[in-house]
């Protein structure tokens, strides 16, 4: 069995979905965990790495692949953003408080996930895999909490609370709702607000 298709066989039993454990799905892995053809997974490590010159150059240069630079949305959208969700990858690990559309934006192998893949092959996989499965809905939870104490609270003028995710952009978009505007637009109505971890909020 080739270590793609170890790849797979690993992110099939940690629950993931098809689509999840396709190809393109098996090398991000592989390079998430920094494991080439012939290394033993005893050997995985947590590293962060970049999209381009992180991931897909690690899939380029070690499993034969030709991937151009214009498919980094393909494996951040169809790939990395479920491998977040379902706690297999860590996002902005280093720097949380990056913005979602950073350029420094990183990933690297949940520490849970890195100590199951460590036992591939070996007789306590089964049980490793186990402990993983039960507490990965309250490992999901505390992930969630942790991102959202980096929210950037928005006070509207109704009193109304919004959260904004981390980031410069956000940052200007609630001093000028919060600070500018009560000064130069008394009495104006906020219609819409965007954010670029999310499709925008309409006020």
């Amino acid at each position: 069995m080739s270590k793609i298709e170890e790849a797979q066989e690993i992110l099939r039993a940690l629950g993931l979905p098809p689509a999840q454990y396709n190809e393109m799905a098996a090398l991000t892995f592989l390079a998430v965990c920094n494991i080439k053809e012939n290394d033993k997974w005893a050997k995985a490590t947590r590293q962060s790495l970049g999209v381009t010159k992180g991931i897909m150059t690690f899939v380029n240069e070690n499993y034969g692949k030709s991937y151009a630079p214009n498919t980094r949305e393909t494996f951040r959208r169809q790939v990395l953003h479920q491998f977040v969700q379902a706690r297999v990858v860590d996002y902005n690990p280093d720097n949380p408080s990056l913005p979602v559309n950073s350029p420094r934006a990183h990933y690297a192998l949940t520490s849970e996930v890195l100590e199951v893949v460590k036992t591939f092959k070996t007789r306590n996989w089964k049980n490793a895999l186990k402990n993983f499965i039960d507490t990965v809905g309250k490992l999901s939870e505390v992930y969630l909490k942790e991102r959202e104490l980096i929210q950037i609270p928005l006070v509207l003028q109704n009193g109304e609370i919004l959260k904004l995710s981390a980031g410069k952009h956000n940052e200007v978009q609630a001093a000028i709702v919060e600070q500018f505007a009560p000064r130069f637009a008394n009495g104006g109505t906020l219609l819409y607000l965007g954010d670029t971890a999310k499709k925008g909020f309409v006020c």
